[in-house]
């Protein structure tokens, strides 16, 4: 029989790595908490019309990536492939949205069956940022504040630029889709074979194709911004405004498009040009009709989706990531006669000193190999407690990482001598 290995494009996260991942965890928490927005935790299965009906059944990803099956009632179920589209229905279903404004942010694994690569996964890890109930361009600032706080927690502002554009309204996006189509139609034999196929499903894709004979086909294209309402412009005006008082660089790209169909309006990508063609690390914008298209109240909504496994890869890349700490703070060493007593000790004094870490050995080996682990596990100071110290409820104190003399204090004393050491 063959070995049992992980699922393709599915990547385990080894404890030799998960420092960093507790790296970019903490940074973002704090700053989110600074912010005022509380954490939701939402499943990771969800019925498949939840994501026709709000990601769009002609996207990409709806229409090619969906990890889709039946479960034993046949009901048709989806892996979730973006976290917005669930945040709604848990936003409905729990009647969180009545005359209120909620701040949520979540982390957790997606789904989508595209090709693995460096850092692209087909279960990958995001961090969600979403605001439903005010829709004054005040809040989308907020939220480009708030991402651009992020890169400076982890080191990344200089590595980063923001990519911003507007998509209007739903009827300007229509007027705009159609004058499209219209210059696209005539040339479409020389489009790309994707480009191609968008144009009947989806034009505004096309927009964003990395094939450069279609880019040089768009020159001429209609404008999307000559299709915008003018208090659309206004917003628009008002947010880059915005943005320069709160000094954050930004460049306008009228060719940003979401591959998503619920976006409106603000549209927006951070990019970085150290990871290849994989340049896109966080990505959002409106979608003020998403609530009331899955059957809730007319609710606004702005947000972003950071990929987690893409923001680790650049932190690496750039040498941003700091050392992995030592594991342990004290390692005990123990023998066969004496670990039935030293184990409940040990369990107390871990209650009076929870800010460190306690390791003990727990395979007792001959004293020399626990010292060797003793030494490998990072720990300043080996305990021993074996048959001497128990019978005189003694402790041994040795240090590892410093020219000292160990030491033999009474066991009584033992949690009051560390707390020193360590103050």
């Amino acid at each position: 029989m063959s070995k049992i290995q992980a699922v393709r494009g599915m990547n385990d996260i080894l404890p030799s790595d998960i420092y960093k991942w507790h790296f970019f965890e903490n940074a973002i928490k704090q700053t989110l908490h600074n912010y005022g927005y509380q954490e939701i935790r939402l499943p990771i299965v969800e019925k498949s019309e939840l994501f026709h009906r709000g990601v769009g059944a002609g996207t990409d990803i709806v229409e090619k990536e969906t990890y889709d099956f039946n479960d034993r009632n046949d009901e048709a179920l989806t892996l979730r492939p973006e976290g917005t589209a669930g945040c709604v229905r848990a936003m409905i279903e729990h009647g969180l949205l009545r005359n209120q404004i909620q701040k949520v942010w979540y982390t957790g694994a997606m789904f989508r069956y595209e090709r693995p690569q460096k850092g692209r996964y087909r279960q990958f890890y995001q961090l969600g940022v979403e605001v439903y109930g005010n829709s004054h361009i005040a809040q989308d600032a907020e939220v480009l504040s708030l991402s651009w706080q992020l890169w400076q927690a982890l080191g990344l502002d200089t590595h980063v630029t923001l990519e911003l554009n507007n998509l209007g309204s739903g009827q300007n996006r229509a007027d705009y889709v159609n004058a499209l189509v219209d210059y696209l139609t005539p040339l479409k034999d020389q489009l790309d074979e994707d480009s191609q196929r968008r144009l009947g499903k989806n034009p505004l894709r096309i927009l964003d194709s990395k094939n450069e004979n279609t880019q040089r086909l768009l020159d001429n294209a209609p404008n999307l911004h000559d299709f915008l309402d003018q208090d659309i412009k206004k917003d628009f005006e008002a947010l880059t405004k915005y943005l320069s008082t709160l000094n954050i660089p930004y460049k306008i790209n009228s060719r940003l498009v979401r591959g998503i169909d619920y976006y409106c309006n603000t549209v927006f990508e951070w990019v970085t040009d150290k990871l290849g063609a994989q340049g896109t690390i966080c990505a959002g914008g409106r979608y003020d009709s998403l609530v009331s298209d899955l059957q809730g109240p007319e609710t606004p909504a702005v947000g972003f989706a950071m990929g987690i496994e893409r923001i680790i890869l650049l932190l690496e890349t750039l040498d941003l990531i700091p050392e992995a700490t030592q594991t342990a703070d004290i390692y005990v060493i123990s023998d066969e006669s004496s670990i039935f007593k030293s184990m409940p000790m040990i369990e107390t004094l871990r209650k009076s000193l929870p800010h460190l870490t306690i390791e003990q050995n727990t395979s007792l080996g001959s004293f020399k190999s626990q010292f060797k682990k003793a030494d490998k596990s990072g720990a300043a100071l080996a305990l021993v407690i074996a048959e001497d110290e128990v019978n005189n409820n003694t402790c041994v104190i040795k240090f590892l990482r410093e020219d000292k003399e160990q030491v033999t204090i009474p066991q009584a004393e033992l949690a009051s001598y560390i707390q020193s050491h360590y103050a």
